[in-house]
């Protein structure tokens, strides 16, 4: 595998990629931690809530992870200050993003591609300079989330309880991502 091959990328999700989330949404290792099987989107509700300019009022940007020419997850990130429906209700930093992330295929995971993908994700976000921190919130049982944030950077601060229920707040500063970047 080349090293074009084998690296991460980030393109923005489009219309015509909403059947193929559809499909991915209801594979077994995503509906696992991706709202429960009582959450299992049908195709009309992708639509209705995935589609990118309805994301984008929501201040949500998707993107479909790339390997080589190979679609492999879906990925995306938010304004926190403001989110609604309970979320982030404390922050006042409007520099803050947050995150989620699948890899579509569980022949992928454990291979450090959920890794790579947080990693290009974080470099995204991290090009925009009013961006001054990134967190996720994995479930507490979703150990492989957890231990891929560690590996790409982000540290456990505290158990939270969000909408969704108990989480794992993790974070990665401007001033972290740099200091790695600059050591690399």
């Amino acid at each position: 595998m080349t090293a074009n091959e084998n690296t991460v990328t980030l393109r923005l999700m489009t219309e015509h990629d909403l059947p193929m989330l559809h499909e991915w949404l209801n594979r077994p290792h995503i509906v696992e931690w991706w709202g429960g099987e009582e959450e299992r989107p049908t195709l009309d509700e992708v639509y209705d809530h995935y589609l990118p300019t309805v994301l984008a009022q929501e201040s949500v940007t998707p993107y479909i992870a790339m390997l080589g020419n190979e679609p492999i997850g879906y990925a995306q990130s938010y304004v926190a200050l403001g989110s609604g429906d309970g979320w982030w209700e404390e922050e006042t930093d409007p520099g803050v993003r947050g995150i989620d992330q699948s890899l579509a295929n569980p022949t992928k995971l454990n291979k450090g591609l959920g890794t790579k993908l947080v990693r290009a994700l974080a470099d995204l976000l991290f090009s925009d300079a009013s961006v001054t921190k990134i967190q996720t919130d994995p479930a507490p049982g979703n150990h492989r989330a957890i231990r891929c944030y560690e590996k790409a950077g982000f540290l456990q601060e505290k158990v939270i309880t969000t909408p969704d229920g108990p989480a794992v707040y993790m974070v990665q500063s401007r001033q972290t991502y740099e200091r790695a970047r600059g050591a690399a």
